[in-house]
């Protein structure tokens, strides 16, 4: 007899809400969840469709709070930090964020993320993966302090053409002044509110970084005096869609963290993922900076390509052929509405991916219960599809 019983609900995992669950679970129409590192997070409020064309037309917002944030302090944190990533921190001034990588001693990514600089010798370091034993073992032999703030720190994006105008809006004043990757502090109904010029879409935009306990009053005060159209909710699969147009890569999507590979030979340097320009060789110690150099001097095996692809499916998943010979997977597609582009991310085999190369993917889509192979050529871009001048403007266009 098979045992239908429920399992035990004290050994259910549980799954979290974040701060803004309140609003978002009324904003969330489609009832469509994910859960993301343990919180239960939207997928899509009411179109996916709707919520991309708010992000590149008007304002989306976007509930941050489940990305991963470490502190840093202690009067080693500034030598730890430059010791533990590939980019030098010492160039990093205060009240400024920079988008890093975190290596192992093979070279591979962990993590990439960003790092946001309080003081000479106190940071957050956000990351998509849970990377607290990997933080702390490279922590031994310095005078610093790390620990996970996730559970402390609300978040939200504000993205899109109107982002800047939608916070002014809300009384912070010279907004329009702060520069990309610059932070400000503020002090809104007597809430103290960090807010950095950050984002995952490509565009115009910010993030807001706040107390747990004022979450809602913020919220509120983001989509006060404005109609439903300008200011809209964004969930996970809108904000992918922007995040392929921009070029941006996603760990677990594009490369596999390092601290997750089951194979060798899966993992991914900076060097084979475009991120050649976070590494500064010129360090004379960083975690992998061994590994890299010889992979530098030998050649990556692998490098990330920018793809334009013929036709308008997306070539999900697709295998890349040269010449009839399998060189590569495509980790990130989709057709992109505002720059009319289909467009991939895929990790090519060194040497293929140059320019010259007669490259195609192979796509396999299904409509009326048929599936069908098309060999879709690519042309190599250097460039992302969308790129707005708007997006490193300053002073910030105010519409």
């Amino acid at each position: 007899m098979t045992d239908t019983a429920p399992a035990n609900p004290g050994t259910a995992p549980r799954v979290l809400h974040t701060p803004f669950h309140s609003r978002t679970k009324v904003a969330n129409k489609m009832e469509r969840w994910e859960v993301w590192q343990g919180y239960n997070t939207a997928a899509c409020y009411t179109d996916v469709e709707l919520e991309y064309f708010a992000i590149r037309s008007n304002t989306g917002v976007f509930d941050l709070s489940p990305m991963v944030k470490y502190r840093i302090q202690g009067a080693d944190a500034a030598d730890y930090v430059d010791r533990l990533l590939t980019r030098n921190i010492r160039k990093l001034g205060t009240d400024r964020v920079a988008y890093v990588a975190i290596c192992n001693d093979a070279g591979n990514v962990i993590d990439d993320g960003t790092l946001f600089r309080f003081a000479d010798n106190e940071f957050r370091l956000c990351t998509q993966e849970h990377v607290l034993d990997w933080l702390l073992w490279s922590a031994e032999g310095f005078d610093v302090t790390v620990y996970d703030e996730t559970a402390d720190v609300a978040a939200l994006a504000v993205q899109g053409p109107t982002s800047c105008q939608t916070l002014r809006r809300m009384g912070l004043d010279g907004l329009q002044e702060l520069k990309p990757f610059g932070m400000a502090h503020y002090e809104l109904e007597g809430i103290p509110l960090m807010v950095s010029r950050t984002g995952f879409t490509g565009d115009l935009g910010y993030e807001l970084w706040l107390a747990p306990e004022h979450a809602e009053t913020v919220w509120d005060r983001v989509f006060a005096n404005t109609r439903q159209r300008t200011v809209r909710p964004i969930g996970s699969h809108a904000l992918d869609l922007a995040r392929i147009e921009a070029g941006f890569i996603a760990a677990g999507v594009d490369f596999v963290p390092a601290e997750q590979i089951v194979r060798n030979g899966r993992g991914r340097s900076p060097l084979e993922l475009g991120l050649e320009w976070l590494v500064d060789f010129s360090k004379p110690v960083f975690n992998g900076r061994q590994a890299l150099l010889q992979q530098r001097d030998k050649g990556p095996r692998y490098r990330l390509a920018k793809l334009s692809v013929e036709g308008n499916k997306p070539a999900e998943h697709a295998f890349i052929y040269c010449r009839g010979r399998e060189v590569g997977t495509v980790t990130s597609a989709a057709w992109c509405p505002s720059a009319k582009s289909n467009f991939a991310l895929a990790s090519i085999k060194t040497p293929y991916g140059r320019e010259r190369d007669p490259l195609k993917a192979e796509i396999y889509y299904m409509r009326e219960l048929h599936w069908t192979r098309t060999m879709a050529k690519c042309e190599i871009v250097n460039e992302p599809v969308f790129n707005p001048p708007r997006r490193l403007q300053t002073p910030a266009p105010d519409a």
